[in-house]
């Protein structure tokens, strides 16, 4: 089966899957339009500025270039994606987002029918979303131009096949910002809360600012504060805008939902180590 048919064929049965259930909830929430009674740091708008995946550990860190591009050309889907990246960062070649492109296209073309359980699941799902991040803007005098249905196919592959959370955040951040379609907050939280309980810690923000706001959901303050919690504990140093919700959340919150907050984190722990 060719990959494009076989995206297209997993696209349509999320579509259905999502269509058929019920309103989202994340224990106890339920969609709605209350008003927002606290101003939270905004999360960047776009996909385009999303967290890249990160590579998986087992990549060698200071491979020869020239055996990478021979097990590259023989088909190693780790060379090929330690190719991709290091063309897509410049790191250690020359800055070349087409090659990266290509790199990741290969693994994409050869492994899209992989068991997610296989040993490469990892690296084939993270292909897709670099796929998807260079078609939301396109790479610039190339023949890769914006599409961003072809994003979506890409993101929703990689979210519904794979279950990877990078690709789910990516899609729920297209579906609320509207990429390429008119805005749609149901789907945009769900993958939302997938891409928050599998760990991605700007799901999380992201999440815990629309709860905490009860913009789109109902308002639950304390469960937003736990999410940003857990968030601005992964955040990177650049992601300023996760550690100032959090702490703009932590001034407003009454004395009972930072204790109602620091129960649930205390039980999402606990559920991670079980």
């Amino acid at each position: 089966m060719r990959t494009s048919e076989r995206i297209g064929i997993v696209a349509a049965l999320t579509v259905a899957v999502f269509a058929a259930g019920p309103a989202v909830a994340f224990e106890g929430t339920s969609p709605g339009n209350q008003d927002a009674t606290l101003p939270i740091v905004a999360a960047p708008s776009g996909v385009a500025v999303l967290k890249k995946p990160v590579p998986p550990a087992d990549i060698p860190q200071a491979p020869s270039l020239t055996a990478l591009r021979y097990a590259a050309e023989g088909g190693h889907p780790v060379a090929q994606w330690k190719l991709g990246r290091m063309y897509a960062k410049g790191d250690g070649v020359a800055q070349d987002d087409l090659r990266a492109y290509d790199y990741f296209s290969k693994i994409a073309n050869a492994h899209a029918e992989d068991s997610p359980s296989a040993p490469q699941a990892t690296i084939v799902a993270n292909a897709f979303v670099a796929l998807g991040r260079y078609y939301v803007s396109g790479i610039p005098n190339s023949r890769v131009k914006a599409d961003p249905d072809r994003a979506r196919e890409m993101f929703s592959y990689a979210a519904s096949y794979f279950g990877n959370a990078e690709a789910q955040y990516n899609l729920a951040r297209m579906y609320l910002d509207g990429v390429g379609m008119p805005p749609d907050s149901k789907y945009g939280i769900r993958w939302l809360g997938l891409a928050a309980r599998k760990g991605q810690h700007q799901a999380q923000a992201l999440l815990g600012q629309m709860l905490f706001n009860g913009k789109g959901l109902q308002r639950q303050a304390a469960r937003g504060l736990m999410w940003l919690t857990l968030a601005q504990d992964s955040a990177g140093p650049d992601e300023t805008w996760i550690r100032d919700s959090y702490k703009t959340a932590m001034a407003k919150a009454s004395d009972d939902d930072r204790a109602m907050a620091l129960q649930m984190l205390e039980r999402w722990v606990q559920g991670r180590r079980d």
